[in-house]
């Protein structure tokens, strides 16, 4: 079940919340999500205590991003183990809420995996529940550690590659803390660049039809006092032409073992606008969103949303117009059929460099990417447990 409520404040105003947060109150544990789909207007907090609230939350796209997906995916297989419900059901609605995002599938696999190890390691029958949570705090350290990594290792990436020490980077869709466990992928660079003084202009693209970066990427880079720009998805082409891009930087919801991207729909068209003008395309991902076993873009499942998303205009914060909230005003005529891919592929030819916390792939192959997989394997077996 599923409930919502409005947020603390602090000195009168509301306290930043994070994406997503365990809490063991005394009527039992409960997920809590900062509901995105209320952002900016207002912070709003969505508290699951299920797995079916959590599927809800997922493709309604309360929570969203590929990390922050893996985690929620972990801790809702936790509130089945802890709160009695079958792990097992529990475990198949979460990793087939969406299908894309190959983060979400893998959160749920190794919580459940820990819930089933449990017992046969020799812990006592009724601590096993506890295994699940304990995953899922673990996978959520190793995801903010991941976004520090990346985005050092994407500041470093983006020194060598431009000239000029401060640098404009065009981004798609949001990438930030409430996609992440930490501050982010694409967005965690940028911010780093911007900590770091070499931050010039941040590109903010609105991404239709559910406009993530004027909604949310907006929202943090606003947050965190940057230099940003929010412009239509079609407004980029002359933006390149212009000459006022220095860099394209987006995440990545899967990377097949060839080396292509799915992401936001958007995506695509950038790395051609790139290419042609010459402008480096990186993509920033954690190393979990690399799936060895989906060969090419071409085997990647992207997800069809409804064609609502495009034919009305999403009212989901507060009434419009006679409009209840979560509904829409229609901007189409009424029967009108919608295209409504949630993502697009790039291929790898199109993406100047991959940049992962255990490292970048340059120029982006199959082998170089498997290597790096490899190396990434290693480095997590060589880290002390516990």
């Amino acid at each position: 079940m599923a409930d919502q409520y409005a947020p603390s404040l602090k000195d009168g105003r509301p306290e930043f919340i994070p994406a997503i947060r365990w809490e063991e109150p005394p009527e039992g544990p409960v997920l809590v999500l900062l509901d995105q789909t209320r952002l900016p207007a207002e912070e709003v907090e969505w508290v699951c205590t299920d797995a079916p609230a959590l599927v809800q939350a997922i493709q309604s796209l309360a929570v969203r991003g590929a990390p922050v997906l893996g985690i929620a995916g972990a801790y809702g297989v936790a509130l089945a183990a802890v709160r009695g419900f079958d792990v097992e059901e529990a475990a198949h609605a979460l990793a087939t809420a969406r299908p894309t995002a190959v983060n979400l599938a893998r959160g749920v696999e190794r919580a459940r995996a820990a819930h089933r190890a449990a017992p046969q390691d020799g812990a006592d029958q009724a601590e096993a529940p506890a295994a699940a949570p304990a995953e899922a705090r673990a996978l959520h350290r190793e995801d903010a550690e991941a976004s520090l990594r990346m985005a050092a290792h994407g500041l470093a990436l983006l020194d060598e590659l431009l000239s000029g020490g401060t640098h404009r980077i065009l981004t798609h869709c949001n990438t930030g803390a409430l996609v992440s466990g930490g501050e982010g992928t694409a967005f965690a660079v940028a911010l780093e660049a911007h900590r770091s003084g070499r931050l010039r202009r941040l590109w903010v693209d609105e991404t239709r039809p559910l406009l993530q970066g004027a909604r949310l990427t907006a929202y943090e880079a606003a947050r965190n006092d940057m230099p940003y720009t929010l412009l239509t998805d079609n407004a980029a082409g002359s933006l390149f032409a212009a000459g006022e891009v220095d860099a394209v930087l987006i995440g990545a919801d899967r990377i097949a073992a060839d080396g292509a991207v799915a992401n936001k729909v958007g995506s695509y068209p950038l790395a051609v606008l790139a290419r042609y003008h010459h402008v480096p395309f990186i993509v920033v991902a954690p190393l979990s969103t690399v799936d060895e076993d989906t060969p090419d873009g071409a085997s990647i499942e992207v997800e069809q949303r409804a064609g609502q998303e495009v034919t009305e205009f999403a009212a989901p914060q507060l009434p419009t117009a006679g409009v209840e909230p979560g509904g829409g005003i229609p901007v189409a005529p009424l029967g009108t059929q919608a295209y409504n891919p949630a993502f697009d592929v790039t291929p790898a030819e199109l993406v100047t460099a991959i940049v992962t916390e255990h490292g970048v792939v340059s120029p982006v192959t199959a082998d170089a990417l498997a290597e790096l997989c490899a190396r990434g394997l290693r480095e997590q077996e060589e880290v002390p447990k516990g």
